[in-house]
């Protein structure tokens, strides 16, 4: 497993859900963590128990690409390298084929999918410089079928998987490891309205948290390129 001190990890979407609960994670184990999120003032709040040199409190918004830019940046300065992202950002909506204005299509295309694309295009010289760069990818069992009728959501996680997929590819002769973690209903603010699941029964973001910082920490030998986590029985799956 790779020593975590002095390795640097971007997490965006990290003020609440599972992008707080990895953020929290990877500082206990020794990361110093950048974290993004439109919000900075509130993320500073959220996550001010972890104020300190191995912190980094940045503004992300997906559909910003200059904020993209400045948070690379900005992480490179702070910490001089970076060594893993964690795309966590992402959101849904219940756009479908029979029904959804285009605008609502639109703003998941750019969130989930063109932010984490751009945020990974403007990372990548530094994880290749990094020699064992790490992608994590917050894709859904959403992006391996079709169970609903969210067909926006269902189709940006589709794409994820194939940015997984390009990621890995394009980064591996420099030691870039990328995954794209594919779960099912996760106990967050996204997941408020289901009824399908209980709370209860949902995968709580502090269990995925434990398997994204497995992946972050495993040699260029051992890498993952799809973890698929459930909390239900699927035959299909």
């Amino acid at each position: 497993m790779l020593d975590p001190k002095g390795r640097i990890i971007m997490v965006s979407g990290a003020n609440r859900g599972i992008g707080r609960a990895v953020t929290e994670l990877l500082h206990q184990r020794g990361y110093s963590v950048s974290a993004g999120a439109r919000d900075v003032a509130a993320l500073e709040q959220e996550l001010h128990h972890l104020a300190g040199p191995r912190l980094l409190c940045a503004h992300y918004d997906a559909v910003n690409r200059d904020s993209h830019t400045a948070w690379v940046e900005t992480t490179a300065q702070r910490f001089g390298r970076i060594d893993g992202l964690v795309n966590n950002a992402g959101t849904s909506n219940t756009f479908s084929i029979e029904q959804g204005d285009e605008a609502d299509l639109d703003a998941l295309w750019a969130i989930n999918f063109k932010g984490p694309l751009f945020l990974t295009r403007a990372c990548l010289p530094y994880l290749k410089d990094s020699g064992a760069g790490r992608i994590i990818n917050l894709s859904s069992l959403s992006g391996k079928r079709v169970r609903n009728d969210n067909i926006a959501y269902g189709a940006t996680k589709f794409a994820m998987m194939a940015l997984s997929h390009a990621s890995r590819r394009v980064g591996w002769d420099h030691g870039v490891r990328a995954t794209a973690v594919c779960p099912s209903f996760v106990g967050t603010d996204l997941t408020a309205d289901v009824t399908k699941v209980t709370r209860d029964e949902m995968i709580a973001p502090g269990d995925l948290a434990e398997l994204i910082a497995t992946l972050i920490a495993l040699p260029n030998t051992a890498s993952v390129a799809e973890l698929l986590v459930n909390c239900r029985l699927e035959d299909t799956l």
